[in-house]
């Protein structure tokens, strides 16, 4: 007969430490961890330890389980209080300069109701497939691969689903075989609804970049996304603003339709970082509809995007302090 010896000396050369075993009268139970690997690898995997395992003496089932080590992978949530503030835009080029930093990243349009990101990271059209009963991201020309709601359904229709199918559809894009990926940018909706709440309790990101506009209505909203996620003990990376100058292409001079410095002095009251502003600029919008996120160029408004990633970046290597938090 079998013994739990046997089998673990049995599941060594298979899987190696992936494997955690159990055996009960005859039942093998086997769970292994595909983190990272592609679903062919997977499959073979499963495939060659039911087949040695089937073989010993006295096994009467296997069972065998895969599982991946999400708590490897940070999430790092973009977030606003309201819509029109540039979330999405700066989701996507956040995403974009973490990975020319060196992060392995996967964006998430987690904006059920409203996704844009397929058509600012220029996939538009492009269909996620599901071998293995798990999304598989979409390649962008960027380096970081996508999934959205929008890769899912036409782009005239409506999403007309109440709060549990939106958490549900939330699950399947975060859950879905990010490969290598160590760090997923996800593009929240505007609010604190449903999605919010699902994101906090069952997928717990590393911590929340806050987007606003400078003017003091868009602040108010930024304030209320900032206490959900303080409240849910979520750690708040900082605040962007966005939309924060306009330089006039004939003359050079800077005018602020929206205001100036509300949000790094909201970000100063409320005692959470402030990263960097956007500037209001005629290139980030026209690369922003045509598929080509202005941080992926080589153009001066490229540089604020960059300095905010790095900002982000550091922030995950230091395991989610910032400098002022080690004294």
């Amino acid at each position: 007969m079998t013994d739990i010896d046997t089998l673990n000396a049995t599941l060594a050369p298979i899987a190696g430490s992936r494997a955690t075993a159990r055996l009960e009268q005859g039942r093998a139970s086997i769970i292994l961890d595909v983190s990272g690997l592609e679903p062919t690898a997977r499959d073979m995997m499963a495939a060659a330890v039911r087949a040695e395992v089937s073989a010993l003496a006295g096994i009467v089932e296997v069972r065998v389980a895969m599982t991946s080590q999400r708590s490897q992978r940070q999430l790092i949530a973009v977030a606003s209080g309201k819509g029109g503030v540039g979330k999405s835009t700066v989701s996507a080029n956040l995403a974009i300069a973490l990975h020319q930093l060196g992060r392995k990243v996967g964006l998430v349009d987690a904006d059920i109701y409203g996704p844009s990101q397929p058509k600012l990271m220029g996939v538009e059209g492009s269909r996620p497939t599901a071998p293995d009963k798990l999304l598989l991201p979409v390649e962008t020309a960027y380096g970081v691969p996508l999934l959205s709601m929008g890769q899912l359904v036409a782009a005239d229709q409506a999403i007309a689903w109440r709060g549990p199918m939106a958490a549900g559809a939330l699950g399947q894009l975060v859950d879905a075989d990010w490969g290598q990926a160590d760090t997923l940018v996800v593009d929240m909706p505007p609010g604190t609804g449903d999605v919010q709440l699902t994101m906090i309790q069952k997928h717990r990101p590393a911590g929340v970049v806050i987007v606003s506009t400078p003017q003091d209505l868009a602040l108010i909203d930024a304030r209320r996304a900032i206490d959900l996620f303080v409240k849910a003990g979520i750690p708040i990376v900082g605040l962007v603003e966005n939309m924060a100058g306009y330089a006039c292409p004939s003359c050079g001079a800077i005018s602020d339709p929206f205001g100036t410095g509300g949000a790094e002095l909201a970000a100063d009251t409320l005692d959470i970082p402030f990263l960097g502003r956007i500037p209001l600029e005629i290139a980030i919008r026209t690369g922003s509809d045509g598929g080509m996120p202005p941080v992926a160029g080589n153009g001066p408004e490229r540089a604020a995007f960059i300095e905010i990633a790095t900002i982000v970046r550091d922030w995950l290597d230091r395991g989610g302090k910032h400098a002022t938090d080690f004294g």
